[in-house]
């Protein structure tokens, strides 16, 4: 069982729902996103999204797109970033991390080399949004071979033939990105979810996390009361954009995480 199930089945057992928080790993420099990373769970985050900065990032909108320019400029890598889950890892052997990122960096790393780093830096689960189902060989099948879970987006387009393709080797959870667009560019609506929701569970048999387009602690709480739990990122990586002092930061992803909890 990886840190991700054993999340769920814990959540599972109190009648919770899930809140993720995503980061961009370096913004706005190595010290202060580690110390971000670090107090995520204190603020009643049950999942860390990480996001892996790079130069041509088609899904984000332009919060998460600065976030990794910004990273980028400081000198975050691969490497780099891997190093701030296994320092994290260091004060924190429970709450799961997910890597979240573009296929183009973890090629020209290599895909067995790799693995083997985010095994070693204790991250749980991979988003790679550039990889389709039709290319699982490539990265989706060692990822999951070595002892890790494979996340996989489905989206409002993800039609009823398309779905079980995608959910096929997915594990630990399901992201459904709740809007048409990049990151940030619009409001997801619970009543358009809810059955977008049922659909995936019973396609996948996995818990579904809604993403994209929540931004409040009253819609954290409204997505996450028809789903598994919610994603959060645009907003909180717009606080840290603003140069917030971390404890407001972290502040107000307390407010988003017991939005979440409430559901």
């Amino acid at each position: 069982m990886t840190r991700i199930d054993a999340k769920f089945a814990d959540l599972k057992s109190q009648g919770k729902k899930a809140f993720v928080a995503y980061v961009m790993a370096g913004d706005p420099d190595f010290d202060t996103s580690l110390e971000v990373v670090r107090g995520l769970p204190g603020a009643g985050v049950d999942i860390i999204e990480l996001g892996l900065p790079f130069t041509d990032p088609m899904a984000d909108g332009s919060a998460i797109q600065l976030a990794g320019q910004r990273a980028l400029e400081g000198g975050m890598t691969l490497d780099k970033t891997l190093a701030l889950a296994a320092a994290f890892r260091e004060q924190d052997d429970t709450t799961p991390i997910v890597l979240m990122g573009y296929y183009n960096p973890i090629y020209s790393k290599g895909v067995d080399t790799f693995l083997e780093a985010v095994k070693k830096a204790g991250v749980d689960g991979l988003i790679v949004v550039d990889l389709p189902p039709e290319e699982d060989a490539e990265l989706c099948l060692p990822a999951q071979a070595a002892g890790m879970n494979f996340i996989r987006l489905a989206t409002p387009t993800t039609d009823d033939k398309r779905l079980p393709r995608v959910v096929q080797n997915t594990s630990g959870f399901v992201y459904y990105v709740s809007i048409t667009g990049i990151t940030g560019s619009a409001e997801a609506d619970a009543g358009d979810v809810a059955p977008e929701v049922e659909r995936i569970q019973k396609a996948s048999g996995l818990p579904v996390i809604v993403g994209f387009g929540v931004n409040t602690p009253a819609k954290a709480e409204a997505i996450a009361s028809v789903a598994d739990g919610v994603v959060v990122g645009s907003a909180i990586v717009s606080k840290i954009a603003d140069g917030l002092p971390v404890e407001d930061v972290l502040s107000f992803v307390k407010t988003l995480s017991d939005g979440a909890h409430r559901a």
